[in-house]
């Protein structure tokens, strides 16, 4: 781990490669797994706000799922994320005519009829983070579904850190990502003196 002013920040995000493959996994994060995406309190006020904004963008079923149980609900473990779709994926998603997962919300900040991207927990995936009392943790998560994600990136060179640059300056800002790319240096360097 490093750390980086209150954050410690797992050396996988240097050491392992990652780049979304969209046409492999089809945007599978948006339909798997046990629960929406995590929300910070800002986002759930910021997604009621918007939800208006973003609603010609949805598809029907995930419309119905939005308002029978909100713009975000409380997850079984406590935290605030979206709501699902009948348990499948999440209710802000669409899909293309190819059966590509992509994020309603996004799409709607790309006609500029929104100001808010989507939930930086997806803009930052594979990266994850958790707060704790007296720090946050920041890590990357394997996933099986990001397989093709992971042979793009070794092929590509490009470690997670990087990949998630726009995300995480987002969520740290530039001055503590310029940071990440001083140790990632220093970290070659010392694997260098090694050899």
């Amino acid at each position: 781990m490093i750390q980086i002013d209150d954050k410690l920040v797992s050396l996988e995000l240097f050491k392992e490669d990652f780049v979304c493959n969209l046409s492999a996994c089809k945007g599978a994060c948006c339909v798997e797994g046990q629960s929406g995406a995590p929300l910070t309190e800002d986002e759930v006020e910021i997604i009621k706000a918007e939800y208006q904004n973003v609603k010609p963008y949805l598809r029907s079923e995930g419309i119905e799922a939005i308002e029978e149980q909100g713009t975000s609900i409380i997850d079984s473990d406590g935290d605030h994320v979206t709501p699902l779709r009948e348990g499948k994926e999440c209710a802000y998603t669409v899909f293309s005519d190819d059966g590509m997962a992509m994020c309603g919300i996004e799409l709607a900040w790309k006609d500029c009829k929104t100001n808010f991207q989507k939930p930086v927990s997806c803009h930052l995936y594979p990266v994850r983070t958790k707060k704790y009392p007296t720090f946050e943790a920041v890590n990357y998560e394997r996933w099986q579904i990001c397989k093709p994600a992971c042979a793009l990136g070794k092929e590509l060179s490009i470690p997670v850190f990087r990949f998630t640059k726009d995300a995480l300056i987002r969520k740290y800002g530039e001055a503590w990502y310029n940071e990440l790319e001083l140790v990632n240096s220093e970290l070659y360097k010392m694997d260098q003196d090694s050899e």
